[in-house]
């Protein structure tokens, strides 16, 4: 059973490259075929998805995103990790890390989630 653990900051500065950071047991991100995804939810609004890494160490990004967003993996923790540039209030948000096989549409696997607020 795959399980994922979200940590990072949970207050930041506008402007400010915040990491978030998702620790993965029960499977391998370099060898399960699945993907390997952040997506957030602002207060109020609906789950938006951020992007994902493949086993393969491929990046794929919301295209609203993409120019703020960088995911990154470290193999040998097992850990994949999310990088938002010069972020605003409205990156507020719950983060969530989740992952699914490559055959599936829905994520199967979730983090327990962390609150990132933009303020200051």
């Amino acid at each position: 059973q795959v399980q994922l653990q979200e940590s990072g900051p949970d207050l930041v500065k506008p402007s400010q490259t915040p990491s978030l950071t998702c620790t993965v047991s029960g499977g391998s991100i370099a060898t399960y075929d699945y993907y390997w995804a952040w997506i957030r939810q602002p207060p109020g609004k609906g789950r938006e998805w951020i992007g994902y890494i493949t086993n393969g160490g491929n990046t794929y990004y919301s295209p609203a995103l993409k120019s703020r967003t960088s995911i990154s993996r470290n193999t040998s923790k097992n850990q994949f990790t999310l990088q938002l540039s010069s972020v605003t209030p409205e990156d507020t948000a719950v983060y969530y890390c989740a992952s699914r096989s490559i055959t599936e549409y829905a994520y199967d696997y979730w983090g327990e989630r962390t609150q990132v607020t933009v303020s200051g």
